[in-house]
């Protein structure tokens, strides 16, 4: 153990760590769980420290040696050096402060150890800076991240494989079916279109949000008013972050609003729990279309990835679905937390960031992930048990409802009773009871031709 020192005193330190005083306050403090801000938010925060170095040298606050001594130091962080130095707990001040600070620390050590230059963690390397205005930049920046890098490429990818397996399956028509009973037939095409159309939709959502995730506290420093910052820090700090990252980035339009509120990372909460929705609606129909194989619908067969039974030889169940499943649920739980987070916006500070950059960066991990999952082990490989497919249809008595202009609802209504009761082939019923011609019911029943095809 080493001595360290901060404003409240003397501490003791790990010799190994290149964090100081007021990390460990934080790590001895907040022994509360074993998770930790995820690497692409620590990630987020060294681009930010690097920008803001540069923007003070810019301005003339900051020696351009010791500028580039920091923007050295984040690009390893930014590499995945050092992970095992972010050891604060995620449930910690509201702020952040102690993960800015554990930040702002461990740069320190490391411009000291490679450039011999000493930097005070907060004069220098704080330097235009807060924790109120650096936390809330780094939680937007990580997700904007995510979803442009991993999460928008997932569905996309899910997205295609929808459309390559309907493309495939044009030629399938089944039965169709409202509040889990037999209805009018569809095309397999038709239902997995359906599918792709949420997808669709979930994709242009959260592309909508990008640009107001892309907006950045940072330059509102405390409280929003820019105390300690120059005057044009913010524009400057974000043409160099761009740079820095590949992604156009902007001041806020209101920095009082960016550190007081999170509505912009609750819009991406509740974009990322809509599109979870999309997906467990997919895995659920997969199920139930894969259910059997003898005494459930039977309709598809699913890759058999695994065996699906400790007792129960041959039993193979349907786990990328249940996965995804999941992970979904897990996705709706954590939007719940964000939107309970973003609630604590109390006067000038939102004080649960840290809860809130955990969720949201879960949420889009997670669910990039299971797209993935969907896309290749289950879209893709998913087999159509045609036979099953044609004796259900040909025993719907629901087809019935395309001869109500002809016959009216409540004959069409007890012909379709009668051959429920009789097990028998609703044209076959039709035909002994009614004037049309076989004919023309065999037109007029047509599965294919009910699909609108």
């Amino acid at each position: 153990m080493r001595i360290e020192q901060d404003s409240l005193g003397r501490v003791e330190v790990p010799d190994s760590a290149l964090y100081r005083a007021q990390t460990q306050r934080a790590v001895d403090n907040f022994q509360i769980s074993d998770l930790r801000l995820q690497p692409p938010f620590i990630a987020a925060l060294a681009a930010i420290k690097a920008a803001c170095a540069q923007t003070n040298a810019e301005l003339g606050l900051l020696e351009p040696a010791a500028a580039a001594a920091i923007g050295a130091a984040c690009a390893r962080i930014r590499a995945g050096e050092f992970a095992d130095q972010f050891p604060v707990d995620l449930f910690q001040t509201g702020s952040g402060t102690s993960t800015n600070m554990n930040m702002n620390e461990v740069l320190a050590t490391l411009v000291a150890r490679d450039s011999g230059l000493q930097l005070h963690p907060n004069d220098q390397i704080n330097m235009s800076q807060s924790s109120n205005d650096v936390i809330p930049s780094a939680l937007h920046l990580s997700a904007l991240s995510e979803l442009e890098l991993n999460l928008l490429p997932a569905l996309r990818h899910l997205e295609q494989s929808l459309a390559t397996k309907a493309a495939a399956l044009i030629d399938v028509v089944k039965t169709g079916r409202t509040h889990l009973m037999d209805a009018m037939p569809v095309r397999m095409e038709q239902e997995l279109g359906g599918w792709r159309a949420q997808l669709q939709a979930s994709i242009a959502r959260l592309q909508q949000c990008a640009p107001r995730l892309a907006q950045l506290a940072q330059g509102g420093t405390a409280v929003g008013t820019g105390v300690n910052a120059p005057l044009g820090f913010a524009s400057r700090f974000c043409r160099h972050l761009s740079a820095l990252t590949g992604i156009t980035l902007t001041p806020a339009d209101n920095p009082f609003a960016a550190l007081s509120s999170q509505d912009t990372a609750l819009e991406l909460s509740a974009d990322l729990r809509t599109a979870a929705t999309s997906l467990i609606k997919i895995a659920d129909d997969l199920r139930w279309m894969n259910s059997g194989p003898l005494a459930g619908l039977g309709e598809i067969e699913l890759e058999a990835l695994q065996p699906g039974s400790s007792i129960m030889p041959g039993k193979v169940n349907p786990v990328i679905p249940e996965a995804v499943l999941m992970t979904c649920m897990q996705i709706c739980g954590n939007d719940t937390t964000v939107a309970l987070a973003a609630a604590r916006s109390n006067f000038q500070l939102n004080t649960m960031l840290p809860l809130i950059a955990y969720n949201l960066l879960q949420s889009e991990q997670l669910l990039g992930n299971a797209a993935r999952a969907l896309a290749d082990k289950a879209i893709a490989r998913f087999q159509v048990r045609q036979q099953r497919i044609d004796e259900a249809l040909a025993r719907n008595p629901i087809l019935v409802t395309a001869l109500n202009p002809l016959l009216g609802y409540e004959r069409a209504a007890a012909l379709a009773k009668q051959a429920y009761t009789e097990g028998r082939p609703i044209i076959d019923v039709v035909a002994e009871q009614t004037d049309l011609e076989r004919e023309e019911l065999e037109r007029l029943l047509n599965p294919r031709l009910l699909t609108g095809a």
